[in-house]
């Protein structure tokens, strides 16, 4: 079976062109699946559009172990966050694992709500496959067990093609005591959504009588939410602005929210979804200037398990293909993700940090800065060029480091050559002899580094830096978790 990050001595030349058309090791199809799982969010990339990378995940679902398959769904759904690609995956899995011992846990284990059934679902009829599988029929069928009338009223799905009355019916679940009334009111159509945050501010604008009135009622709904803690952390992000100008007095109580690192890490809210909330506010008031503060907190917060790593490099691509979306829209990009990540890396560890693209330059930082101001100038400050040249970081790096950290895309390619040799001179030049870790921001499936001291790791969440903790000690640390995931 391939391991993750092993190459054996006659693997030592590159044997792969990457998507930039440089030199590349090929990665083995777990490590590729696993990437691709924990980066992509089925939208176009600089080098893959959303279809390439749906193509790309059926073909290694084919090519690897359907358990193994599973289980990085599911821990990419579970650790990481991650929901479409996920959803795709369990829909290109129900054929491999028809009749497969955990084919019932998978589909139980990969819905964290309700809704991920109905994608699923949706994901398989694109696929052509018009039944649900016997398995999925009885993981569905358990999931339910655990959502409330809450649960089950917020995601009905009544305007969708695929609704939750419609995966009742297919999957028959056993009503329990927590949703019997629910599933039955459902079925019978008669269940209402009116607890959810959606449904509280459009009945306040439904029921006013005045533009007066319908101010009153959105402030004393948000009052409600906020105050008896019914606002998710994700929903609150999405709301900062309509808080901001709705209830203005609630300004301080939702700043609380954001920086309560109990909410912050149960809602599993990727880091960059905190830097598309920042931009969206100049700090051209009192209370803008609130958010920004609760939001720069926040974000260190989310970052706050960070190893410490001694007489470390750390390096932010800042490439041009870096410049694209994370998740389809232009606010929030990967080398900004990039950038929060190494800088707050670096903050933790006292690093030297970096940034390469053409050419490669020392950056000087102030402990006092956060990762989020930082992100949010990286781009505009580059002054390396837009080309992605990875021999750059080696013939800038000027001291021996026991560690070398890079967050990129993984896509070098000027001079075509990869950066074996420079690494090789950096090393005899310094007395070096550093542990590399290679984060890939973008799932493309290519490596840049064959060392024996390499730990390949991928993804958006701050997860990435407890996998760094293990990776000095188990290279292959990701792909174990990985294994690790009970179904």
């Amino acid at each position: 079976m391939s391991r993750f990050n092993v190459f054996s001595k006659a693997k030592s030349a590159p044997d792969t062109v990457n998507r930039a058309g440089g030199e590349a090791y090929r990665a083995s199809a777990e490590y590729r699946l696993a990437s691709l799982m924990l980066t992509s969010f089925v939208t176009n990339q600089f080098y893959r559009d959303a279809n390439g990378a749906l193509n790309e995940l059926a073909d290694l679902i084919e090519k690897v172990e359907p358990g193994f398959a599973a289980r990085a769904a599911v821990y990419a759904r579970k650790v990481y966050g991650m929901r479409t690609i996920t959803h795709a995956a369990a829909a290109l899995l129900s054929k491999r694992l028809s009749g497969h011992p955990d084919a019932k846990a998978f589909y139980n284990q990969i819905v964290v709500r309700p809704d991920d059934m109905l994608e699923i679902r949706a994901a398989q009829k694109q696929l052509d496959q018009s039944k649900l599988t016997n398995g999925m029929k009885k993981g569905f069928a358990a999931a339910f067990d655990r959502f409330d009338g809450y649960q089950i009223a917020k995601y009905r799905a009544s305007n969708k093609d695929i609704k939750l009355v419609d995966m009742v019916n297919l999957v028959h679940p056993v009503p329990t005591q927590r949703n019997a009334a629910a599933l039955q009111a459902l079925v019978d159509g008669t269940l209402t959504n009116t607890e959810t945050w959606e449904a509280k501010l459009s009945a306040a604008g439904t029921a006013a009588t005045s533009a007066e009135d319908k101010a009153d009622r959105k402030a004393n709904a948000w009052a409600d939410l906020l105050r008896e803690n019914k606002l998710g952390y994700f929903a609150l992000l999405r709301n900062l602005r309509n808080i901001l100008a709705q209830a203005p007095d609630l300004v301080s109580l939702a700043c609380e929210q954001l920086v309560d690192e109990r909410r912050l890490r149960g809602s599993k809210v990727l880091p960059f979804r905190l830097l598309t909330a920042y931009k969206q506010f100049p700090g051209a008031d009192k209370n803008e200037r609130k958010v920004l503060d609760a939001l720069e907190r926040a974000a260190d917060l989310a970052c706050a398990n960070l190893p410490q790593l001694d007489n470390t490099l750390v390096v932010v691509d800042n490439s041009g293909s870096m410049a694209c979306a994370v998740a389809g829209s232009q606010h929030a990009k990967c080398n900004e993700t990039g950038a929060l990540f190494g800088f707050a890396l670096a903050k933790r560890s006292g690093a030297d940090l970096m940034e390469f693209g053409t050419s490669a330059r020392m950056i000087p930082y102030r402990n006092s800065q956060t990762a989020l101001g930082f992100a949010m100038n990286f781009e505009k400050n580059n002054k390396v060029g837009h080309g992605t040249d990875f021999k750059a970081i080696f013939d800038a790096a000027k001291r021996k480091y026991d560690r070398i950290v890079i967050f990129s895309d993984m896509q070098g390619w000027l001079g075509y050559n990869c950066p074996k040799d420079a690494f090789k001179q950096y090393k005899h030049r310094t007395g070096a002899d550093p542990f590399i870790y290679s984060v890939d921001l973008a799932g493309y499936g290519s490596l840049q580094f064959p060392e024996r001291k390499v730990a390949t790791l991928a993804g958006f969440s701050e997860k990435v830096f407890e996998t760094m903790a293990l990776a000095e000690t188990d290279p292959q640390a990701l792909i174990e978790l990985v294994r690790g995931v009970e179904l």
